[in-house]
């Protein structure tokens, strides 16, 4: 019998997840959360400011596993409503071509993504945000960064598991990454 509090169709079990993650890739979305100008430019990107199991503070993006029998773009809605709020407005784009895929591995230096839980395969996508976003859940707090900002070492450092090097390459396919 399982713990677990969640009546959502599609979750698993605790028990459950693990054997999962044991045996497969586990599907992901993450989310770079974005303000652009009235030219369509990226002026600030989100970062969210989480406390791990361990007690480090880090930061992160929006992110969650896609659940069974759920669509991509439903995922995504659900995470960015979930992490930013109700009424943070994303603006999900027409188009559902993630801007990379990220594949992280339990074992370090496969690629430069780890996750010591599992094997996932994570559809990045850069959003657009206009609305007021308040962070909820087990994140602390969202910061807005220019992309200066956001790309300097200070920033890239509080990014665990190879997320400092998804956001270089949000930031490359923005066109602001200098």
């Amino acid at each position: 019998m399982s713990d677990t509090t969640e009546t959502t169709p599609g979750w698993l079990t605790s028990d459950d997840l693990e054997l999962a993650r044991a045996r497969m890739p586990i599907l992901y979305v993450e989310a770079v959360p974005v303000r652009v100008d009235n030219n369509g430019e990226v002026t600030h990107i989100g970062l969210l400011l989480r406390i791990g199991r361990d007690g480090t503070v880090s930061r992160s993006f929006v992110s969650g596993r896609v659940l069974h029998h759920e669509r991509v773009r439903d995922a995504l809605l659900r995470h960015l409503e979930k992490d930013l709020g109700p009424v943070a407005l994303p603006r999900v784009p027409a188009s559902l071509q993630p801007f990379t895929v990220a594949e992280y591995f339990p074992t370090l230096g496969v690629t430069p993504f780890h996750d010591p839980r599992q094997h996932a395969v994570s559809l990045a996508y850069i959003v657009p945000v206009t609305g007021d976003c308040r962070p909820r859940q087990d994140a602390l707090d969202l910061v807005w960064f220019t992309p200066e900002e956001a790309s300097s070492q200070v920033v890239q450092n509080e990014m665990p598991g190879g997320h400092g090097v998804l956001l270089k390459q949000a930031l490359a396919y923005v066109g602001t990454l200098s």
